[in-house]
């Protein structure tokens, strides 16, 4: 008979994990978690859309590089400036967890839910009027991780500048999400009407004249030649799936677009929640 002895159970984790799992700002982290799905979803597949319509652009629409050389410079541009999206939203996204993580720690503190783990008293240090001042003894007994967070605490117990940054940040986001819908209006036009052509009786109109004018969008100049695809070429277009592959590309950072906007929300209200408890009810908090 053999006798199977479990280890001895841990009251000392435990109880850090509860405090842990209590004091998380839930909010702060399904929004950062939802940044950080957005973000690379649109910068992903938007990078890689942009590169397929340069390519469509230069192999069906236009033969002369001088009608498309400006697409081409808008497009890297937009390349790049997508290299420091994703940078700036994987810090920025980094610092709203953190500063969630703070203020819900004071929030509580003030409310009593729960006792302040050792990052908490930085924050709650700085927020809360607590007491600053230390002896010497004390001064030396403290752990490097307290001090390390009572610093943050400082730099981080200002959540009405995070409220003002991310309210700015949301307004220019809604913007690019806006603009993310314009492409996928295009292909999504242009999708339509090659239906249309594969399936004639659905409309009156005739094969030869169902057309997708790039020109129209403003995607080339006027001037440029053929600028249009029309009939059965334009079906054959759309059957390749270096098409089929860019549209569903840029539905995808369309998407991932919403999930940001979505994500910056959820950090703008639940940051304006704790920075209207810390103003309101903070004992000697100053802002």
């Amino acid at each position: 008979m053999c006798l199977t002895v479990s280890p001895p159970s841990s009251p000392g984790l435990l109880e850090c994990c509860a405090r842990c799992l209590v004091g998380a700002p839930f909010a702060s982290l399904v929004a950062t978690g939802l940044c950080f799905f957005g973000v690379a979803l649109f910068c992903g597949c938007g990078h890689e859309a942009l590169t397929g319509t340069e390519k469509l652009i230069e192999t069906y629409f236009s033969k002369n590089y001088q009608d498309y050389e400006y697409l081409i410079n808008v497009i890297h541009a937009f390349q790049y400036v997508i290299y420091g999206t994703a940078s700036f939203f994987f810090l920025y996204g980094a610092l709203l967890l953190a500063e969630g993580f703070y203020t819900t720690g004071a929030v509580r503190q003030i409310f009593g839910d729960y006792k302040t783990t050792i990052c908490g008293k930085g924050l709650s240090a700085t927020v809360t009027g607590g007491q600053k001042g230390r002896g010497s003894r004390g001064q030396h007994q403290a752990h490097s991780l307290e001090r390390v967070c009572h610093c943050l605490g400082k730099w981080l117990g200002h959540p009405d500048k995070f409220v003002g940054i991310t309210y700015a940040l949301t307004i220019v986001w809604l913007l690019v999400f806006a603009c993310s819908a314009v492409p996928v209006y295009i292909y999504f036009n242009t999708w339509t009407t090659c239906q249309s052509i594969a399936f004639p009786s659905k409309t009156s109109a005739s094969i030869g004249s169902l057309c997708a004018d790039a020109r129209m969008y403003g995607v080339l100049p006027w001037n440029a030649f053929p600028g249009k695809v029309c009939g059965s070429n334009l079906l054959s277009i759309c059957k390749t799936a270096e098409f089929q592959m860019t549209f569903h590309l840029f539905i995808a950072a369309f998407v991932g677009a919403a999930a940001t906007l979505v994500s910056l929300l959820t950090f703008m209200i639940a940051a304006t929640y704790n920075f209207a408890v810390l103003k309101l009810m903070g004992r000697g908090t100053k802002f």
